[in-house]
C-alpha cells in the first residue's frame, strides 16, 4: 500500500568509494555474503529456517537513517532464521540505458555509492552481520525485494521469477524464491491494484493473479511458505472498517464493474482470486488459521496516515501462506504493530509479521 513520505534525502557527499564486484552466480548471496555457507558447522547446516519474519519498509534506506535502532532490537529479540523485506526501494546497478543487475545495489554515481554504503555498514552489524542477502531491485527507487538467511541455513536454490527457474527478475523486482530440501519460500510483493481500469492497474493485477495461481500448481511438489506485501485483504475480518474500504474512491472514479469497486486490495474481483489460490494450491493462511475472531489493535498490518480520513483504518495485507500439509506445524503466527500511532512499524506504514513452526517429523517428507 502507498502512503506519502518525504523522498530520500541526499547526503551530498562526492566521495567515492571501492566496492566488491557483482557475483555471478544469481543463487549466489550478495554484497552481505562475506562468510562462504560452506564453513558453518555441518551439523547446523543440516537443519532448515523454522523462523521467518515479513516487513515491507517502505525504502529500506529510510528506515536504516530514521528506525534502524528500533527495528535492529526487534529482530535480535525475535531472532528470524530469514527475514522477507518488500518495497526496499533501491534501484539495481548499472548506467542510464545499459543492462541492469537486479542482484546489486545501484553505485555508479557519488549519491548512489553514498546511500549503498549506509545500507552496507547497516547490515554489516549485528544482528545484519549474521545473515546472507539476496537482492531483487528494480531500475529506480521503487518496488524491490531482500531476503535475508541466517548463515548457516543453505538454500539449494535461489531464484526471481514466477516463471521457470532461471536467473530473469521479475519486473520492478518483486520476487524471491528460495528453494530448501523439504521446501519453498517465496518472499512477494504484489502489485497494487490500483484504482481504475488501465492497463498498469486493475488488468496488471489480473495477470499477476493468474501467474501466480499457475505457480503454485506447477510447483505442487514441495510444501511452499508463501509471505510478504500481497496487497489483498481476503474478508471482512482482515480489515477495520468493511464498509470503508468497500465504498472507497478516488477522486470520485466508479469502476463498470461492480467486483472492482472500493479500496485497491479489498475489492470483490481481488479477494475472490486470492481465494482461489488458496483453494486451488491447497494452502493455509497462517494468521487466520491461529486468530479465528478480529483483533482491532493487533490484527492488522497495513495502517492508514495517522492525518486524515485514513486515520485509524487499517488492514491486514501481509502475510504468511502455508500448504495446508503443514498447518500442523503453525506454532506462532503474529502481527507486531498496533495503535493509530503505528507503535511497531518502525517508520513503515506496514508492520512486521512473524512465522513459527514447529521441527518437522523425523519421519516427514517434502512431498
Amino acid at each position: 500500500m502507498k502512503r506519502f513520505f518525504k523522498p530520500v534525502e541526499k547526503d551530498g557527499s562526492s566521495k567515492k568509494l571501492i566496492l566488491s564486484s557483482p557475483a555471478k552466480d544469481p543463487e549466489k548471496p550478495t554484497e552481505n555474503a562475506a562468510a562462504a555457507v560452506n564453513e558453518e558447522n555441518d551439523e547446523t547446516t543440516k537443519k532448515e529456517p523454522s523462523k521467518f519474519l515479513t516487513w515491507n519498509a517502505n525504502s529500506l534506506l529510510l528506515r536504516i537513517k530514521n528506525n534502524w535502532i528500533e527495528f535492529s532490537k526487534f529482530v535480535e529479540n525475535l531472532d528470524p532464521d530469514v527475514i522477507a523485506v518488500q518495497e526496499v526501494r533501491m534501484p539495481a546497478a548499472g548506467s542510464k540505458g545499459a543492462p541492469r543487475n537486479s542482484r546489486e545495489l545501484k553505485d555508479d554515481t557519488s549519491s548512489s555509492r553514498e546511500e549503498k554504503l549506509v545500507v552496507m555498514r547497516a547490515l554489516s552489524s549485528a544482528p545484519f552481520k549474521n545473515y546472507n542477502v539476496w537482492w531483487s531491485l528494480s531500475d529506480s527507487k521503487y518496488a524491490g525485494t531482500a531476503l535475508f538467511i541466517k548463515k548457516c541455513f543453505n538454500p539449494k536454490k535461489v531464484s526471481f521469477s514466477l516463471d521457470q527457474p532461471g536467473s530473469k527478475h521479475e519486473p520492478d523486482g518483486r520476487v524471491i524464491l528460495a528453494e530448501f530440501e523439504s521446501f519453498r519460500l517465496l518472499n512477494t510483493y504484489v502489485p497494487n491494484n490500483g484504482w481504475k481500469e488501465e492497463a498498469s492497474s486493475f488488468q496488471r493485477r489480473r495477470k499477476w493473479d493468474k501467474r501466480m495461481l499457475e505457480f503454485v500448481l506447477r510447483n505442487s511438489d514441495k510444501p511452499l511458505i508463501w509471505c510478504g506485501d500481497l496487497n489483498v485483504s481476503h474478508h471482512d475480518i482482515d480489515v477495520s472498517h468493511p464498509e470503508f474500504f468497500s465504498a472507497a474512491k478516488l477522486n470520485g472514479y466508479v469502476p463498470p464493474n461492480k467486483e472492482d469497486y472500493g479500496q485497491p486490495g479489498f475489492t470483490l474481483s481481488e479477494r475472490a482470486r486470492f481465494g482461489s489460490i488458496l483453494k486451488e494450491g491447497t494452502l493455509v493462511d497462517a494468521y487466520r488459521y491461529l486468530h479465528k475472531d478480529k483483533d482491532k489493535e493487533h490484527g492488522f498490518s497495513w495502517s492508514g496516515n495517522p492525518i486524515g480520513k485514513y486515520r485509524g483504518k487499517r488492514m491486514r495485507i501481509d502475510y504468511f501462506i502455508i500448504s495446508e500439509e503443514w498447518k500442523e506445524r503453525i506454532v506462532a503466527c503474529e502481527s507486531h504493530g498496533h495503535g493509530i500511532e503505528l507503535e511497531g512499524f518502525y517508520g513503515s506504514d506496514h508492520c512486521p509479521v512473524s512465522l513459527q513452526l514447529s521441527d518437522a517429523s523425523p519421519n516427514s517428507t517434502a512431498s
